[in-house]
């Protein structure tokens, strides 16, 4: 009888363990929680180091609003001052001042010439945008395949080593439907944002042109209880 006693206790560690687990749908949803939250007003820069060895830093003021509503005004470079970019839902737009309108971007096309495409930036909802299943279990990391439920998705395919400690993200691999791997992220700098842990830097590599590389980082980040509709709509670009 004790033997078999011993024998069921046995038989259900893996359940208990495997109970006590996040599922990839949590463990997606803190990724969102933490990189995305719903409503934030932030102080971002983008620098863009290209293989000619020169660079393009741009600073942007910017807003998200739910799940769906991103906007960012540019305030350098010079060249770029007056640039806005809005998302609603799945369509994207930048706003050129010197054409007074605004013009239709992809969400795959890259961010202002640097190794984000806007998605990265304007589209932060993993758990909107792909199906997550646990890849590995690491010492001190989750590891998650996350596969895009539709073309809007920024890339076919991501890894993502989620900390175990906290959620934050540690880093990303960025993958077409083939396989091939296209861009890599490191998560960096992790600050305390008015209650917030998040990372403060993303270093995107190119894994195509080797000798690219972009960095974001936010220098204010600030969580909103909401902010109005009207900033959101094609109709207030350029105001």
């Amino acid at each position: 009888m004790k033997s078999l006693a011993l024998l069921l206790c046995l038989s259900l560690l893996p359940l208990a363990a495997s109970a006590a687990s996040p599922s990839p749908e949590e463990l997606l949803r803190q990724y969102d929680a933490v990189m995305g939250p719903a409503s934030f007003e932030a102080v971002m820069v983008m620098t863009a180091h290209r293989e000619d060895g020169s660079t393009r830093t741009y600073r942007m003021k910017v807003m998200k609003s739910g799940t769906d509503r991103f906007r960012a005004w540019f305030q350098e470079p010079a060249a770029s001052r007056g640039q806005e970019m809005l998302r609603v839902g799945d369509n994207s737009w930048v706003y050129m001042p010197n054409l007074k309108r605004a013009l239709r971007i992809a969400n795959r096309d890259s961010f202002q010439g640097g190794d984000f495409n806007n998605a990265d930036v304007l589209r932060t909802n993993y758990t909107r945008d792909y199906e997550a299943k646990l890849l590995a279990e690491e010492e001190q990391a989750w590891v998650l395949e996350l596969h895009a439920k539709t073309e809007d998705a920024a890339y076919d395919r991501i890894k993502l080593w989620l900390s175990k400690a906290d959620g934050v993200p540690l880093k990303g691999e960025y993958y077409t439907v083939s396989g091939k791997l296209l861009r890599t992220a490191e998560f960096t700098e992790v600050r305390d944002f008015g209650g917030l842990r998040r990372p403060a830097r993303v270093l995107m590599r190119n894994m195509i042109v080797t000798q690219r590389f972009s960095e974001l980082t936010f220098d204010r980040f600030e969580l909103r209880d909401a902010l109005p509709n009207g900033r959101f709509v094609l109709d207030d670009l350029g105001r």
